[in-house]
């Protein structure tokens, strides 16, 4: 497709994405095979975990308001020798959102907004909403949104209600993009609750023994959501290839054996949405080609991993490639620095602007240390 078509870059962008409800556990000493660093080509340039349950404690709270939490500080320490950074961040109770990038494509990633939406508690309780990261990358806009939403069978349109309050609610600053929809690319992941309607127990477990998922599908409630609610349209998903991610015996690869004996579902889901081409502002039409804004996105495996047994929930990831129709891919500012720097007497750096760049009293320049670069 890339040989007939000039229009689009030979070097997609590629996205690594995550979503795991942690039940409020402390982090495995090992997530490599996870981040899938124990069997990459070194090529992912970005990677977005949104993780829901994190130890949220009032105590834990106060302490997170000072220093990173234990979960953020095991994915930093596991991405930084490799040569990501952490781009942003935001946690609204037990819902935690990290987007992390190769340090080189730094500049080129602008515009970084967050925001938060509580929908526990009729909105007054953050355990449930939505927790957001926007940005361009190379000149395209990009929104990553985690949520955690409604629990139970019974609690599908409630679920759909509190998305819709989540896209009202999110408002970013700008000229473009100005809510979550607005996007170029939008990725929505997280505990979303979903679950398998009609079949009872034996027969969702028979089809998940014999792996029979396709059984399934049809009563999955984020399925039949997507056939029906307009708020839905236009959002995608690969197909679930793999075993429902809830609930286990916590510590096994067992499905629930209490007294309660939840029906496995498909609770933990990675969509994406592109931005249909009659929202594309006229100055940029021109760019786009077909229904969407012109940026394409290919997903290249959905999977859960089922060797992580802290939570009663498996994590989810997916990798895609962002195929854009051009890049902005000219630094605002550069720094040239002529020799290594052996002593602090040495430690001399220049830097150009473009031209027309709007400078500020509150520019500033940074030096961060990052492993293996």
């Amino acid at each position: 497709e890339q040989g007939t078509n000039p229009q689009f870059l030979p070097f997609p962008d590629r996205v690594h994405i995550i979503t795991w409800n942690v039940g409020s556990a402390v982090p495995p000493d090992d997530i490599t095979s996870l981040l899938g660093l124990n069997v990459s080509d070194g090529n992912t340039d970005m990677y977005i975990v949104g993780l829901q349950e994190v130890n949220s404690m009032i105590n834990k709270r106060l302490k997170d308001a000072f220093f990173t939490d234990q979960w953020s500080e095991v994915f930093m320490d596991t991405l930084s020798p490799f040569g990501y950074v952490l781009v942003t961040s935001e946690r609204m109770q037990g819902i935690l959102l990290l987007v992390f990038a190769k340090y080189y494509h730094l500049p080129f990633l602008r515009g970084v907004q967050t925001e938060t939406t509580r929908t526990g508690l009729g909105g007054y309780w953050g355990n449930k909403g939505g927790v957001s990261a926007r940005m361009t990358i190379f000149g395209h806009s990009v929104c990553f949104l985690n949520c955690h939403l409604p629990a139970h069978m019974e609690n599908s349109e409630q679920r759909m209600d509190d998305f819709e309050s989540i896209l009202q609610q999110q408002q970013f600053q700008g000229q473009t993009a100005t809510n979550v929809l607005h996007h170029d690319v939008v990725f929505w992941f997280g505990d979303l609750n979903f679950r398998i309607e009609d079949y009872d127990i034996p027969f969702v477990k028979n089809a998940i023994d014999n792996n029979k998922f396709p059984q399934l599908w049809e009563k999955d409630q984020l399925n039949m959501a997507k056939e029906s609610e307009q708020l839905l349209e236009g959002f995608l998903e690969g197909p679930l290839k793999f075993p429902p991610t809830y609930k286990f015996d916590v510590g096994t690869n067992t499905y629930d054996t209490s007294g309660k004996k939840r029906k496995p579902a498909w609770t933990d889901r990675i969509l994406w949405r592109l931005r249909p081409a009659s929202q594309i502002p006229p100055m940029k039409r021109g760019l786009a080609s077909g229904l969407t804004s012109g940026t394409r996105v290919a997903q290249h495996f959905y999977r859960s991993h089922m060797e992580y047994t802290i939570s009663d929930h498996k994590p989810v990831s997916s990798i895609f490639t962002l195929q854009f129709p051009y890049k902005v891919d000219v630094p605002w500012v550069t720094l040239m620095v002529e020799d290594e720097w052996t002593s602090v007497s040495d430690a001399t750096a220049r830097f150009k602007v473009v031209p027309n760049f709007s400078r500020s009293s509150w520019d500033w320049i940074g030096l961060y240390k990052v492993s293996g670069c």
